[in-house]
Protein backbone atom coordinates (compact mmCIF):
# COMPACT_ATOMS: atom_id res chain seq x y z
CA UNK A 1 0.00 0.00 0.00
CA UNK A 2 1.51 3.57 -1.04
CA UNK A 3 2.04 5.70 1.74
CA UNK A 4 -1.26 8.08 0.22
CA UNK A 5 -3.37 5.64 0.62
CA UNK A 6 -2.09 4.25 4.03
CA UNK A 7 -2.86 8.34 5.06
CA UNK A 8 -6.30 8.09 3.77
CA UNK A 9 -7.53 5.26 5.49
CA UNK A 10 -6.34 5.99 8.91
CA UNK A 11 -8.51 7.76 11.42
CA UNK A 12 -9.26 11.47 10.79
CA UNK A 13 -7.73 12.09 14.44
CA UNK A 14 -4.78 10.28 13.40
CA UNK A 15 -4.30 13.09 10.14
CA UNK A 16 -1.87 15.68 11.82
CA UNK A 17 0.37 12.88 13.18
CA UNK A 18 0.91 11.52 9.48
CA UNK A 19 1.35 14.94 8.30
CA UNK A 20 4.25 15.79 11.32
CA UNK A 21 5.74 12.76 10.39
CA UNK A 22 6.16 13.33 6.80
CA UNK A 23 7.13 16.72 7.13
CA UNK A 24 9.95 15.78 9.34
CA UNK A 25 10.98 12.80 6.87
CA UNK A 26 11.07 15.41 4.09
CA UNK A 27 13.07 17.78 6.45
CA UNK A 28 15.48 15.19 7.18
CA UNK A 29 16.31 14.01 3.44
CA UNK A 30 16.64 17.68 2.48
CA UNK A 31 20.70 18.53 3.01
CA UNK A 32 21.29 21.77 5.62
CA UNK A 33 23.35 24.55 3.97
CA UNK A 34 27.27 23.91 5.06
CA UNK A 35 26.91 26.85 7.42
CA UNK A 36 24.16 25.26 9.02
CA UNK A 37 25.83 21.68 9.81
CA UNK A 38 27.45 20.94 12.54
CA UNK A 39 28.47 17.14 13.19
CA UNK A 40 27.80 15.83 16.57
CA UNK A 41 30.11 13.96 18.66
CA UNK A 42 29.39 10.25 18.89
CA UNK A 43 29.82 8.93 22.50
CA UNK A 44 32.87 6.59 22.43
CA UNK A 45 31.61 4.18 25.38
CA UNK A 46 27.94 4.67 25.50
CA UNK A 47 26.91 3.83 29.00
CA UNK A 48 23.40 3.61 30.46
CA UNK A 49 21.93 7.19 31.31
CA UNK A 50 20.36 7.13 34.31
CA UNK A 51 16.78 8.93 33.97
CA UNK A 52 16.55 12.13 35.85
CA UNK A 53 14.65 11.51 39.02
CA UNK A 54 11.22 12.18 39.04
CA UNK A 55 10.20 16.06 39.92
CA UNK A 56 7.55 17.36 42.39
CA UNK A 57 4.55 17.34 40.09
CA UNK A 58 2.54 19.96 40.58
CA UNK A 59 -1.55 20.04 40.49
CA UNK A 60 -2.67 20.27 36.75
CA UNK A 61 0.97 18.78 35.31
CA UNK A 62 3.08 15.64 34.36
CA UNK A 63 6.07 14.39 34.35
CA UNK A 64 7.38 13.15 30.99
CA UNK A 65 10.42 10.79 30.76
CA UNK A 66 12.69 10.40 28.14
CA UNK A 67 15.40 7.95 27.41
CA UNK A 68 17.27 7.28 23.93
CA UNK A 69 18.91 3.71 23.14
CA UNK A 70 20.77 2.64 20.16
CA UNK A 71 18.08 -0.36 20.00
CA UNK A 72 16.22 -2.70 22.00
CA UNK A 73 18.20 -4.09 25.02
CA UNK A 74 21.07 -1.78 23.45
CA UNK A 75 22.74 0.78 25.22
CA UNK A 76 21.83 4.52 26.38
CA UNK A 77 22.93 6.67 23.86
CA UNK A 78 24.73 9.01 26.92
CA UNK A 79 25.22 12.44 24.71
CA UNK A 80 24.17 14.29 21.65
CA UNK A 81 19.97 14.60 21.71
CA UNK A 82 17.70 16.69 21.07
CA UNK A 83 14.40 16.57 21.93
CA UNK A 84 11.38 18.65 21.12
CA UNK A 85 7.66 18.43 21.98
CA UNK A 86 5.04 19.63 19.75
CA UNK A 87 1.56 20.23 20.07
CA UNK A 88 -0.73 17.32 18.54
CA UNK A 89 -3.50 19.44 16.30
CA UNK A 90 -1.75 21.59 13.47
CA UNK A 91 -2.13 25.55 13.65
CA UNK A 92 -4.29 27.56 10.90
CA UNK A 93 -0.99 27.38 8.52
CA UNK A 94 -0.53 23.50 9.29
CA UNK A 95 2.78 23.78 11.21
CA UNK A 96 3.29 22.33 14.75
CA UNK A 97 3.63 24.73 17.55
CA UNK A 98 6.97 24.16 19.10
CA UNK A 99 6.21 23.79 23.16
CA UNK A 100 9.60 22.74 24.37
CA UNK A 101 13.43 21.78 23.65
CA UNK A 102 15.65 20.07 25.97
CA UNK A 103 19.07 18.74 24.82
CA UNK A 104 19.61 16.58 28.07
CA UNK A 105 20.27 12.62 27.42
CA UNK A 106 17.74 12.05 29.70
CA UNK A 107 15.09 14.91 30.71
CA UNK A 108 12.21 14.70 32.74
CA UNK A 109 9.59 17.85 31.27
CA UNK A 110 6.84 19.16 33.13
CA UNK A 111 3.70 19.61 31.12
CA UNK A 112 -0.11 19.61 31.30
CA UNK A 113 -2.40 16.35 30.37
CA UNK A 114 -3.09 15.61 26.47
CA UNK A 115 -1.64 14.76 23.47
CA UNK A 116 1.66 15.85 21.98
CA UNK A 117 4.20 14.52 19.44
CA UNK A 118 8.01 13.92 20.67
CA UNK A 119 10.38 14.08 18.49
CA UNK A 120 14.15 13.63 19.12
CA UNK A 121 17.47 13.98 17.21
CA UNK A 122 20.64 12.29 17.19
CA UNK A 123 23.01 13.96 14.43
CA UNK A 124 21.01 12.56 11.22
CA UNK A 125 19.13 10.06 12.48
CA UNK A 126 15.40 10.86 13.93
CA UNK A 127 12.12 9.38 15.57
CA UNK A 128 9.01 10.51 16.39
CA UNK A 129 6.21 8.95 18.05
CA UNK A 130 2.72 10.96 19.28
CA UNK A 131 1.88 10.51 23.09
CA UNK A 132 -0.32 11.18 25.97
CA UNK A 133 -0.24 12.26 28.97
CA UNK A 134 -1.88 11.15 31.94
CA UNK A 135 -1.82 10.51 35.75
CA UNK A 136 1.72 11.92 37.48
CA UNK A 137 4.58 10.05 35.62
CA UNK A 138 4.15 9.23 31.75
CA UNK A 139 8.08 7.34 30.61
CA UNK A 140 8.82 7.26 26.98
CA UNK A 141 11.78 5.12 25.30
CA UNK A 142 13.18 5.60 21.78
CA UNK A 143 14.86 3.59 19.46
CA UNK A 144 17.69 4.98 17.40
CA UNK A 145 19.87 2.58 15.78
CA UNK A 146 23.07 4.63 14.61
CA UNK A 147 26.31 4.61 14.91
CA UNK A 148 29.27 7.28 13.80
CA UNK A 149 31.32 7.87 10.88
CA UNK A 150 34.60 9.62 10.78
CA UNK A 151 36.87 10.77 7.94
CA UNK A 152 40.51 11.66 7.03
CA UNK A 153 42.63 11.55 4.09
CA UNK A 154 45.68 10.27 2.64
CA UNK A 155 48.54 10.38 0.08
CA UNK A 156 50.69 7.16 0.72
CA UNK A 157 51.57 7.06 4.61
CA UNK A 158 51.13 10.66 4.72
CA UNK A 159 47.71 12.62 6.13
CA UNK A 160 46.43 15.37 4.37
CA UNK A 161 46.14 18.01 6.20
CA UNK A 162 42.61 18.99 7.46
CA UNK A 163 42.17 21.82 5.51
CA UNK A 164 42.85 20.14 2.52
CA UNK A 165 40.09 17.64 1.70
CA UNK A 166 36.66 17.16 2.26
CA UNK A 167 34.10 14.55 2.04
CA UNK A 168 30.18 14.23 1.54
CA UNK A 169 28.13 11.09 2.70
CA UNK A 170 25.37 9.62 0.33
CA UNK A 171 22.73 6.96 1.41
CA UNK A 172 23.00 3.70 -0.57
CA UNK A 173 25.88 2.37 -2.19
CA UNK A 174 27.54 4.34 -5.15
CA UNK A 175 26.73 1.45 -7.57
CA UNK A 176 22.55 2.09 -6.96
CA UNK A 177 20.94 3.89 -9.46
CA UNK A 178 19.29 6.80 -9.18
CA UNK A 179 20.60 10.51 -9.08
CA UNK A 180 20.68 11.77 -5.03
CA UNK A 181 21.82 14.53 -2.79
CA UNK A 182 24.10 14.38 -0.04
CA UNK A 183 23.14 13.85 3.55
CA UNK A 184 26.08 15.50 4.73
CA UNK A 185 28.44 17.73 2.76
CA UNK A 186 31.77 19.99 3.46
CA UNK A 187 32.65 17.56 6.19
CA UNK A 188 36.07 17.51 7.26
CA UNK A 189 38.74 15.43 8.76
CA UNK A 190 37.99 14.23 12.25
CA UNK A 191 34.05 15.25 12.70
CA UNK A 192 31.68 12.73 13.27
CA UNK A 193 28.62 12.82 11.34
CA UNK A 194 25.97 10.17 13.52
CA UNK A 195 23.70 8.34 10.81
CA UNK A 196 21.04 5.16 11.06
CA UNK A 197 22.60 1.93 10.76
CA UNK A 198 23.01 0.87 6.64
CA UNK A 199 25.08 1.08 3.84
CA UNK A 200 26.82 4.58 2.77
CA UNK A 201 29.22 5.88 0.29
CA UNK A 202 31.27 8.88 0.31
CA UNK A 203 33.02 11.03 -1.69
CA UNK A 204 36.85 12.27 -0.85
CA UNK A 205 37.33 15.74 -2.45
CA UNK A 206 41.20 16.11 -2.41
CA UNK A 207 41.74 19.96 -3.23
CA UNK A 208 39.47 21.50 -5.81
CA UNK A 209 40.27 19.78 -9.46
CA UNK A 210 40.12 16.21 -10.10
CA UNK A 211 41.31 14.17 -7.29
CA UNK A 212 38.00 12.52 -5.89
CA UNK A 213 37.76 8.88 -4.55
CA UNK A 214 34.29 7.29 -3.93
CA UNK A 215 33.63 4.76 -0.97
CA UNK A 216 31.54 2.04 -0.27
CA UNK A 217 31.48 1.98 3.90
CA UNK A 218 28.88 0.34 6.22
CA UNK A 219 27.84 1.75 9.42
CA UNK A 220 26.69 -0.23 12.38
CA UNK A 221 24.46 0.39 15.67
CA UNK A 222 27.06 2.23 18.24
CA UNK A 223 29.78 2.04 16.57
CA UNK A 224 31.83 4.69 15.40
CA UNK A 225 33.41 4.00 12.42
CA UNK A 226 36.66 5.32 11.12
CA UNK A 227 37.31 5.78 7.22
CA UNK A 228 40.71 6.56 5.67
CA UNK A 229 40.56 7.41 2.43
CA UNK A 230 43.91 6.96 0.18
CA UNK A 231 44.50 9.61 -2.57
CA UNK A 232 46.94 8.87 -5.68
CA UNK A 233 47.74 12.52 -6.18
CA UNK A 234 50.24 15.05 -5.45
CA UNK A 235 50.43 19.44 -5.31
CA UNK A 236 51.85 21.02 -8.22
CA UNK A 237 52.77 24.81 -8.38
CA UNK A 238 53.26 26.21 -11.80
CA UNK A 239 55.40 28.99 -12.45
CA UNK A 240 55.80 30.78 -16.17
CA UNK A 241 59.69 31.86 -16.33
CA UNK A 242 61.39 33.69 -18.91
CA UNK A 243 64.66 31.44 -18.50
CA UNK A 244 65.02 28.04 -17.06
CA UNK A 245 64.67 28.46 -12.84
CA UNK A 246 63.85 32.49 -13.15
CA UNK A 247 61.59 34.38 -11.33
CA UNK A 248 57.34 33.69 -12.39
CA UNK A 249 55.77 35.94 -14.37
CA UNK A 250 52.55 37.26 -12.47
CA UNK A 251 49.05 38.03 -14.27
CA UNK A 252 49.73 34.74 -16.29
CA UNK A 253 46.21 32.56 -16.73
CA UNK A 254 46.50 28.82 -16.52
CA UNK A 255 44.74 25.65 -17.73
CA UNK A 256 45.49 22.50 -16.89
CA UNK A 257 44.46 19.73 -19.48
CA UNK A 258 44.29 15.95 -19.95
CA UNK A 259 45.58 15.02 -22.80
CA UNK A 260 42.54 14.36 -24.47
CA UNK A 261 42.17 18.42 -23.98
CA UNK A 262 39.07 18.29 -20.98
CA UNK A 263 39.82 21.46 -18.35
CA UNK A 264 40.80 19.96 -15.08
CA UNK A 265 41.62 23.07 -13.81
CA UNK A 266 42.38 26.96 -14.85
CA UNK A 267 43.50 29.96 -12.66
CA UNK A 268 44.99 33.57 -12.63
CA UNK A 269 48.61 33.82 -10.83
CA UNK A 270 52.08 33.51 -10.41
CA UNK A 271 52.58 30.76 -8.11
CA UNK A 272 49.20 29.04 -8.86
CA UNK A 273 48.73 25.28 -6.46
CA UNK A 274 46.59 23.00 -7.48
CA UNK A 275 46.17 18.98 -6.36
CA UNK A 276 46.13 16.49 -9.38
CA UNK A 277 45.53 12.95 -9.39
CA UNK A 278 48.24 10.64 -10.71
CA UNK A 279 48.25 11.03 -14.47
CA UNK A 280 49.37 12.79 -17.35
CA UNK A 281 48.79 16.74 -18.11
CA UNK A 282 49.37 19.37 -20.61
CA UNK A 283 50.01 22.87 -18.61
CA UNK A 284 48.81 25.91 -20.67
CA UNK A 285 49.81 29.53 -20.01
CA UNK A 286 48.50 33.30 -21.60
CA UNK A 287 50.90 36.31 -20.59
CA UNK A 288 49.98 39.57 -22.70
CA UNK A 289 48.30 37.77 -25.39
CA UNK A 290 51.06 34.85 -25.83
CA UNK A 291 50.45 31.20 -25.05
CA UNK A 292 53.16 28.81 -23.97
CA UNK A 293 52.64 25.33 -22.92
CA UNK A 294 54.62 22.28 -21.84
CA UNK A 295 53.46 18.46 -21.06
CA UNK A 296 53.89 16.95 -17.75
CA UNK A 297 53.48 14.00 -15.26
CA UNK A 298 51.86 13.68 -12.05
CA UNK A 299 53.34 11.11 -9.67
CA UNK A 300 51.54 9.75 -6.86
CA UNK A 301 53.05 11.96 -3.37
CA UNK A 302 55.97 13.49 -5.25
CA UNK A 303 54.89 17.47 -5.28
CA UNK A 304 56.92 19.90 -6.91
CA UNK A 305 57.14 22.80 -9.61
CA UNK A 306 55.76 22.40 -13.52
CA UNK A 307 58.09 25.36 -15.04
CA UNK A 308 56.74 26.67 -18.69
CA UNK A 309 59.30 28.51 -20.55
CA UNK A 310 58.34 31.81 -22.38
CA UNK A 311 59.44 30.93 -25.14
Amino acid sequence: MSSASTFAAAPRQLWPVFAFVLALVIVTLVPQAASAQSPLIMPNSPAAVAPAPSPDVPAGQVALALSAHFGKDAPAIGGGLTWRIYAAKAQQGGGFELLKEDKSPAPTLLLPPGGYIVHVGFGLATAVKPVTLSGLTVREEFNLPAGGLRMEGRVGDVRVPAGQISFEVYKGSQFEAGDRRPIAEHVMTGEVVVVPEGTYYIVSNYGDANSVVRSDIRVAVAKLTDITVTHRAATITLKLVGDKGGEALANTAWSVLTPGGDVIKESIGAFPRVVLAEGEYRAIARNEGKVFEREFKVVTGVDGEVEVTAR
